[in-house]
């Protein structure tokens, strides 16, 4: 994996792995598919007697895709384990949160657009304290994770094998693996929505990095991997679903297997991530996809901002999609996989779109900020920051 990280550096990239660009691009179209479907009320009640073919195929696409917030989490694990804590990233990231925040909250509040959300109190202090008050969950996971880098970074960097190995199983065994083999809620158990989960993802990210692991050495064992968790999620799910109807015992069970923080959604996640960490993508694709990765996250702050987040679902034809499935037959699925991908190629194009202004706007303001003196001391204080802790870490390697 080492050797394969240069060859897919292109020019214009920034030194970026193109294939994680592309592995980025696909997890966020991955995504987009998990909030059409589930926020689209397009995923039939488990509970219910009836699943057509398009009811079940929505759930096939499901088990497909639930692996892409952990695919995320490993790509900026991969890249974080090995870099220094940077104030300076961490002001940028918080600022791009909260102007989506407030500016697109506020839009869909006051135009009217936003739906299953109320106006009150706490939506605007949710606008003003984005991380705070959990607006993005993954966003607030992902800040309080990245807090914890100056220590986690360290202690990465200074374990052997056999420490990492030890250590890592022994979270993966509290946060991961219990929960999956045991046939009970746990009721400490957070289903992977938290920050100690995404520390588990970021370290095993780590571990790959630093040591590697031979199984993913291959691409087709690392699809199979892929293909095969996925499936078995699916299969899982359903057999869940079978022994309710049959029993009504595992009620709370039923969605256990599409948890992020269960061990086949956490192993499907690895096989993907090793499959496109294998591929050398090179030439003019290379250089287009380096170019929009960074914009990625502007699609995930845009689409799941409240002032839209259970609206553009109805926008790109989750009614129609669930007109055909209440009619039934092959139709439904037809139907159900074309308003799927226009639904996820318009709000990713959207999305890309949007933050390509919003970086345009930033750098505006930016270069004219400089102007102020007070600006470029406080500039100069956080790169003082940001040197003491590329300092500190310099000077222990």
């Amino acid at each position: 994996m080492k050797e394969k990280r240069n060859k897919t550096q292109s020019a214009g990239g920034g030194g970026r792995m193109a294939n994680l660009e592309l592995l980025r691009c696909g997890a966020m179209m991955m995504v987009v598919v998990l909030h059409y479907l589930g926020k689209g009320e397009l995923l039939a009640d488990l509970t219910g007697d009836r699943m057509g073919i398009g009811e079940t195929l929505a759930w096939l696409l499901e088990c497909f895709c639930i692996v892409a917030v952990n695919v995320y989490m490993l790509i900026s694990g991969y890249f974080l384990c090995t870099s220094s804590f940077k104030i300076s990233r961490l002001i940028r990231l918080w600022l791009q949160v909260w102007v989506y925040s407030v500016v697109f909250g506020l839009f869909g509040a006051l135009s009217g657009v936003m739906t299953g959300t109320e106006f009150d109190a706490h939506f605007v202090l949710t606008l003003i304290f984005p991380v705070s008050m959990g607006h993005y969950w993954f966003m607030t996971a992902y800040v309080f994770l990245y807090l914890l880098l100056p220590f986690v970074g360290m202690a990465v960097r200074k374990m052997d094998r056999r420490q990492m190995q030890m250590a890592l199983g022994l979270l993966l065994f509290a946060f991961c693996l219990l929960k999956s083999v045991l046939p009970l809620r746990l009721e400490m158990d957070g289903k992977g929505y938290d920050c100690l989960w995404y520390l588990c993802v970021f370290l095993t990210a780590a571990y790959i990095r630093r040591f590697g692991i031979s199984f993913l050495e291959k691409k087709r064992r690392c699809l199979l991997l892929y293909a095969g968790c996925c499936l078995l999620i699916f299969v899982g799910t359903f057999l869940l679903r079978a022994i309710y109807l049959r029993t009504g015992g595992l009620g709370r069970m039923l969605g256990m297997c599409l948890e992020y923080n269960h061990i086949l959604a956490l192993l499907a996640a690895v096989g993907l991530f090793g499959f496109f960490a294998g591929m050398d993508l090179q030439g003019k694709g290379a250089g287009l996809v380096n170019r929009i990765g960074p914009y990625t996250l502007g699609v995930y702050l845009l689409h799941e901002n409240l002032g839209f987040r259970y609206t553009w679902q109805s926008w790109l034809g989750a009614g129609k999609v669930a007109g055909a499935m209440n009619e039934g037959g092959i139709w439904a699925a037809v139907v159900l996989i074309f308003w799927t991908a226009a639904a996820v190629i318009c709000v990713f194009v959207c999305g890309i779109l949007v933050d390509i202004v919003r970086k345009w706007v930033f750098d505006i303001l930016h270069k004219t900020a400089l102007h102020l003196g007070i600006y470029r001391r406080m500039l100069g204080t956080v790169e003082k920051a940001d040197e003491l802790f590329a300092i500190k870490r310099e000077s222990r390697e």
